[in-house]
C-alpha cells in the first residue's frame, strides 16, 4: 500500500499546502481520501485525474470535500476523462453538497460520480477491506480502515478525543491522525485533537507509525508533533507531497 500526501493543512488551505487530500494506491487500484480546498491542482501534479479509481469523503466540511468541485469541471470539460462516473462513498447527503458547491442550482453530478452514501460498518473499495467508525466531530464524520495486501492505514478524518477511533485503529501499520488544536484550557469537546492526543490514540492503539496531520496554517506544527512524540515515539508529520510506502 502506498500513501500519497496531496494535501494536509488544517481547517483551509495554507501557504505550504492544500487542505486534506490524500492518495492511496494498491495493485493499481488508486483511491482518494478527501478531496478539501485548494487540493485539486495539486493533484495534477501528481497524477491524472483519470488515474482515480473511487473517491471516499470522511465529512462534508469545506476542507475535506470542496475541490470536487474542480474535480467536476475537469470530467466535463477537460476533454481527457473516460467518461465514467467516479465511484463516490460519503456521508448522506454527499450528492447535494457537492452539486450546491459546483453550482447554485445544484443539478444532477451523476455523469461524474455514482455517490454511496456510507455509515459505520465495512465493505469493499477495489482491493481495500474497508472498515469505517462515526468520530467524535459535529457533523457526521467517518474515520477509515483500509487494509491490503496484509497491510493496514487508518485515516481519522476529524475527530475529537474517541474510544471508536482507537478501536479502528487498533494493531494498524499507520494511523493518519489529525491534531488541529494547540494545547490549551476549555478546549471545545468533540470537535478535534492536540499533538498530545493524537500521539495518546496512537500509543492506545498499538500502531506501527503515526503521521500527524490536519495542523491549520496558524497552528506550529513542529509543536504539535514534539506533543504527539511525548507520548508516542514513533510520529512524524504529514507533509504535502510526500509518499509513505506502508
Amino acid at each position: 500500500m502506498r500513501l500519497t500526501v496531496v494535501g494536509c493543512s488544517g481547517s483551509a488551505p495554507g501557504p505550504g499546502s492544500p487542505a486534506s487530500c490524500y492518495l492511496v494506491e494498491h495493485d493499481e487500484f488508486v483511491l482518494l481520501l478527501d478531496l478539501g480546498n485548494g487540493s485539486f491542482g495539486s493533484l495534477l501534479g501528481l497524477r491524472h485525474p483519470s488515474d482515480v479509481d473511487a473517491v471516499y469523503l470522511s465529512h462534508l466540511h469545506a476542507d475535506h470535500c470542496l475541490d470536487a468541485a474542480p474535480f467536476i469541471v475537469w470530467h466535463r470539460y477537460s476533454g481527457q476523462s473516460d467518461g465514467r462516473a467516479v465511484p463516490l462513498y460519503a456521508p448522506v447527503g454527499a450528492d447535494r453538497r457537492l452539486a450546491a458547491a459546483y453550482d447554485a442550482d445544484g443539478g444532477p453530478i451523476d455523469d461524474v460520480f455514482d455517490v454511496t452514501p456510507v455509515g459505520p460498518g465495512s465493505w469493499t473499495i477495489g482491493p481495500f477491506e474497508v472498515t469505517t467508525a462515526r468520530t467524535a466531530h459535529p457533523v457526521e464524520c467517518y474515520a477509515v480502515r483500509l487494509t491490503a495486501g496484509g497491510r493496514s492505514l487508518v485515516y481519522t478524518g476529524d475527530t475529537g478525543p474517541s474510544d471508536a477511533v482507537v478501536e479502528l485503529a487498533r494493531g494498524a501499520d499507520v494511523l493518519l491522525a489529525e491534531a488541529a488544536y494547540a494545547e490549551g484550557p476549555d478546549l471545545p469537546p468533540g470537535l478535534h485533537l492536540t499533538g498530545r492526543q493524537a500521539g495518546e490514540h496512537a500509543a492506545a492503539a498499538g500502531v506501527g507509525r503515526l503521521l500527524v496531520t490536519h495542523v491549520p496554517a496558524w497552528i506550529d506544527a513542529e509543536v504539535q508533533l514534539a506533543a504527539a512524540r511525548s507520548v508516542f515515539s514513533n510520529s512524524e508529520l504529514a507533509r504535502h507531497g510526500a509518499v509513505h510506502d506502508i
